[in-house]
């Protein structure tokens, strides 16, 4: 059997690929919609990809499986056991008759020698079904591995609740959380040995604590997820369990799962966006229709110096959510960092829906800007240390950008008003503009492009650059002084 897990670090997402030596045909299961990658794979290994697999309709990053099944004529195998609400719309297209299979519980197709068995696990998504896989073409009887999608991560679960947070749909969180705890009760009945082959690992925003181990085990997780040994001490514990202190989504989550529903556009070609002057992304960050994401990789180059009205999105794993937090699908947007960078900023956009890549300027156009004396604007940093001296000194707002759970367990800047960075641009209304606004979140990076977001729409503002650690100890300090 032939096994490749493809790693996308941004969005912590891992797609498989599983084929059958013997008869050169290849599975790739949960796939993001720049598939030609996935197809350059198995071919430079002998493989044609003849299927396509989908564990659920996905809210963090625009499937794949349309973009096979229309472009390639790939067969398609989908979750049977989506509820009314929630079917598939891309499917009923009738070129497509004949490529789309809908698999429920216990149903098995083949890739050659490669039996695939569907496991429904209800929780993350009503639908969510599993890849059970075992290799009939080495004379195994038993499977190898489960590929999990976003149900059993390493250390951790597929959080139940986006259909609430993140989609709107009132009072499913609960019951969702009790069909996940039935799917783990059925999940420790597999034998200890199988393989776990994760949807996501650390970073992902569809989990609160997932381990950056790219595989596990059956029998590992039983010993060691937290998440498991709550759901050993019953339904209602492992609710409350699951339930709590699960980060705030991006905004851009309501809009994937839609896409994926519908249909996420056909992509194609990669966008290739041209070098152009910077004067005009200077223009562009004034506009109300486009935005310029600066995507340099040290957010000290932004505070130091950016063009009025760019976005601090520095290229680094949180990119696509400052791109789905930050900018509106329907804008032109515009980028500024290495000319080696762009394409990975590009695809990271097109990942999440964010097609209309319209054109770059690399730092070194941005430094001769300057240099020339173009309009530029910064944004000065200051330490926790500084943070307390002007809340003793002066008239200053405080806005507190961590995920609530933090904000509630981590320690706090007295008065600070806490907004989620995922969150602001929805909520800029609720902060004040009165007084100067010090940013901080737990160590510079989310604060850095809410600050730029928020000198954006006409604030005065001071990001910290520090260590919330540093802002306890100068509390601690304070108090035995």
């Amino acid at each position: 059997m032939y096994f490749r897990q493809i790693f996308d670090e941004r969005l912590a997402q891992y797609a498989y690929i599983v084929g059958c030596q013997q008869k050169k045909e290849a599975l790739v299961i949960d796939p993001e919609r720049d598939i030609d990658r996935y197809v350059t794979l198995a071919r430079a290994d002998g493989l044609e990809i003849v299927a396509v697999a989908e564990t659920h309709i996905h809210a963090d990053f625009l499937s794949g499986a349309r973009e096979f099944a229309e472009r390639c004529g790939t067969h398609a195998y989908l979750p049977g056991h989506t509820p009314p609400d929630w079917e598939y719309h891309w499917i009923r297209d009738p070129k497509l008759a004949g490529r789309i299979t809908r698999v429920r519980n216990g149903d098995t197709f083949t890739i050659g020698n490669i039996e695939v068995k569907a496991v429904h696990n209800p929780g993350h998504t009503p639908e969510h079904t599993s890849d059970l896989i075992t290799d009939r073409g080495a004379g195994a009887d038993e499977p190898m591995g489960l590929a999990t999608g976003d149900f059993v991560f390493v250390g951790d679960l597929g959080r139940p609740d986006l259909l609430e947070t993140a989609a709107g749909i009132e009072g499913v969180m609960r019951p969702s959380a009790m069909q996940l705890y039935r799917s783990t009760v059925d999940f420790l009945s597999l034998p200890d040995y199988l393989q776990v082959w994760p949807g996501h690992g650390a970073g992902s925003a569809c989990g609160k604590a997932l381990g950056a181990i790219p595989e596990t085990t059956v029998g590992y997780e039983r010993r060691f997820s937290p998440a498991i040994a709550a759901a050993r001490r019953g339904e209602e514990p492992f609710v409350d369990f699951i339930l709590e202190g699960q980060p705030e989504p991006p905004p851009y989550f309501a809009r994937m799962k839609k896409l994926n529903k519908e249909g996420p556009p056909l992509l194609g070609q990669v966008p290739a966006p041209e070098r152009r002057p910077i004067a005009d992304l200077a223009a562009a960050a004034q506009r109300e229709g486009a935005v310029v994401l600066d995507a340099r990789r040290d957010r000290m180059d932004f505070h130091r110096g950016h063009l009025p009205g760019s976005i601090c999105a520095p290229l680094n794993k949180a990119f696509p959510t400052i791109v789905g937090s930050y900018a509106l699908p329907e804008q032109d947007i515009w980028l500024v960092g290495a000319e080696a960078d762009v394409e990975d900023c590009v695809l990271n956009c097109i990942r999440i829906g964010y097609d209309r890549v319209v054109g770059f300027a690399t730092d070194a156009d941005l430094a001769e800007y300057a240099a020339r004396g173009g309009a530029m604007q910064s944004i000065p940093t200051i330490d926790f240390g500084e943070v307390r001296r002007r809340l003793e000194t002066e008239d200053v707002n405080v806005l507190d950008v961590r995920y609530a759970s933090e904000y509630a367990t981590l320690g706090r800047v007295p008065d600070a008003q806490n907004i989620a960075h995922t969150r602001l641009r929805l909520r800029l209304g609720e902060v004040p503009n009165d007084r100067p606004l010090i940013v901080h979140c737990e160590a510079g990076g989310r604060s850095g492009s809410a600050a730029s977001l928020l000198q954006k729409h006409g604030y005065e503002v001071i990001a910290v650059e520090d260590n919330i650690a540093n802002w306890n100890a100068v509390e601690a300090a304070g108090a035995t002084g």
